[in-house]
């Protein structure tokens, strides 16, 4: 199959085809859900929590996403490759947006950055789209904005704020927008009204496409169950039992057995 651009990720809207997104942060987990058949693949700065082992995404630096971001793209043949600005890589200036994002498609292949903010960073959208840096916004909850909101997932409910930000991230040039734990009224409002594609993680289904963290929707996470989150599998349980048989048979001296040892 062809790969998929940023124009076909857009016109999947006005074909009515709903896209799925999921993270990913290495290679092995790159080439897996490309070949599993999402649309897009985030290299997000969850992966401060999920891989570092952080309470937040702020500590998540521009080149430790490159350096993620340049290991998915390796395993990735197909999927649109979206890497998340980490917490104060765009903040301070469009002309520091440009530099780092720019950065982050020379040094890592992927076709797309994302961003957090609305109406806040109206201007850097559009001075990145005015540099053919394609940019997905990012509206509604905003993990990089912990510290002022005060809670992790909280629901936004300021439906005027809301839509203004959505507006704004549209007309600034972005090609699509995630919307993160907004109700579902407003998140259809929404995906009604844009003409861009909207990307729900804890929105409802009236949103054009769903993102989840892969590590949350595999059961690798302990302890994380939102409302809006379905583990499809539980790997941690599995790993576990695994992990265990090995070093029972490791212990036994049952493995490495006749099948596994070279003569």
């Amino acid at each position: 199959m062809k790969p998929i651009t940023v124009p076909a990720f857009v016109a999947a809207k006005s074909a009515g085809r709903k896209l799925s997104v999921l993270t990913a942060y290495d290679c092995t987990w790159g080439q897996i859900v490309d070949e599993a058949g999402v649309d897009a693949v985030l290299v997000g700065d969850t992966l401060g929590m999920v891989v570092q082992g952080n309470s937040t995404t702020l500590p998540v630096t521009l080149d430790e996403m490159i350096y993620h971001g340049r290991m998915v793209c390796r395993g990735v043949r197909r999927a649109l490759v979206i890497v998340d600005l980490p917490f104060l890589s765009y903040q301070v200036s469009p002309e520091q947006a440009i530099q780092n994002a720019g950065r982050v498609l020379k040094e890592t292949g992927a076709s797309a950055v994302k961003l957090e903010g609305g109406v806040s960073q109206a201007r850097t959208i559009a001075a990145l789209a005015q540099a053919d840096i394609p940019v997905m916004a990012h509206v509604g909850f905003k993990p990089q904005s912990i510290r002022s909101v005060g809670s992790m997932g909280k629901i936004m409910r300021d439906e005027d704020a809301l839509l203004a930000d959505a507006r704004a991230a549209q007309a600034a040039g972005a090609f699509s927008i995630v919307l993160e734990m907004v109700t579902r009224s407003i998140a259809a409002r929404i995906t009604s009204e844009l003409e861009i594609p909207t990307i729900g993680i804890g929105a409802g289904p009236e949103c054009d496409g769903q993102v989840l963290v892969l590590n949350d929707m595999l059961g690798l996470t302990a302890n994380f169950k939102p409302k809006f989150l379905k583990r499809f599998t539980e790997l941690r349980q599995q790993a576990d039992e695994a992990i265990r048989q090995y070093v029972a048979e490791v212990q036994a001296g049952s493995y490495p057995g006749p099948g596994h040892t070279h003569e």
